[in-house]
C-alpha cells in the first residue's frame, strides 16, 4: 500500500508540473488516503484544478477542499457584472438552455436554479460560469427532470461501464430506484469513482447518483 507521505508527494508534485496552476499558496496534508487542500487560490478554477489533479494520483480514496478564493485586485468584478457575464456565457454555449436557468449573485458566489432534461446540460451551466473573472464559486441547484423512457436503464449504465477501459467493471453493481442510479462496489482510483459516476449520470432517466463505490488500489493485484 501506498504510505501517505507517498501521496502528498505525489499530488504535491502534480501541482507544480501543472503550469495552469499557481500553487505556492496551497497545502496538502495527507491521513489514510483522505486528501485535504487548504490554503488559497486566486480563483475557483485553480481550486477546481488542484481538486482534480489531486484525484489522479493513485491511492488517494476521498479529497476535502478547503482551498479559500484570495482574487487578485483585478479580477474582482460586481455582482451585477458577473451575473450578466453568466448569462452571456449561456447564450453563447450550445449545451445550455439558457432559458430554463436562473442565476442570482452575492459576493462573487453564483447560485444556479432553473430545470433541464439532460445531467450534461447542468454541467455545461456550471463549467459555463465557473471559469468567468471574479467568481469564488458556484452553487449548482439546477433540477434534472428526467424525461420518460422505456429503456433498461440499469442494462444501459453496466454497458457504458463495461466500454470504459479504466474500469473493471464487474467490481461495480448498478441498482436503480425510481430515477435514482445506487453504485456499489470497488474501483481502483478516486478518478475512476468520479468517471463511474458520470458514466450513471449519462443515463436519460437519471435524476440522482447515490455513490457508494469505495477506492481499493490495491484490490484488483491479485486480478
Amino acid at each position: 500500500m501506498r504510505s501517505d507521505n507517498e501521496i502528498q508527494q505525489d499530488v504535491q508534485q502534480e501541482f507544480e508540473w501543472e503550469p495552469s496552476l499557481q500553487h505556492e499558496d496551497i497545502a496538502v496534508a495527507v491521513r489514510g488516503g483522505v486528501v485535504t487542500l487548504a490554503g488559497f487560490a486566486k480563483s475557483y478554477a485553480d481550486k477546481l484544478t488542484a481538486e482534480r489533479l489531486a484525484g489522479q494520483i493513485k491511492g488517494v480514496k476521498a479529497i476535502a477542499n478547503d482551498i479559500e478564493i484570495r482574487l487578485l485586485s483585478s479580477w474582482v468584478r460586481s455582482d451585477p457584472e458577473i451575473a450578466r457575464a453568466a448569462l452571456d456565457a449561456f447564450k453563447w454555449h450550445t449545451s445550455v438552455p439558457d432559458e430554463r436557468i436562473k442565476v442570482t449573485v452575492a459576493q462573487g458566489l453564483v447560485t444556479l436554479r432553473g430545470d433541464v432534461e439532460w445531467f450534461y446540460q447542468k454541467e455545461a451551466a456550471e463549467d459555463a460560469v465557473r471559469m468567468l473573472t471574479g467568481v469564488k464559486g458556484v452553487s449548482n441547484l439546477i433540477e434534472v427532470k428526467a424525461r420518460p423512457t422505456s429503456a433498461d436503464v440499469k442494462k444501459q449504465i453496466k454497458q457504458a461501464l463495461h466500454r470504459g477501459a479504466e474500469f473493471e467493471a464487474d467490481r461495480i453493481t448498478v441498482e436503480i430506484d425510481g430515477q435514482k442510479a445506487i453504485l456499489r462496489g470497488t474501483v481502483r482510483t478516486y478518478a475512476e469513482r468520479r468517471d463511474a459516476e458520470r458514466a450513471a449520470w449519462n443515463a436519460p432517466s437519471v435524476s440522482d447518483v447515490d455513490n457508494r463505490l469505495t477506492v481499493e488500489p490495491f484490490a484488483f493485484a491479485a486480478v
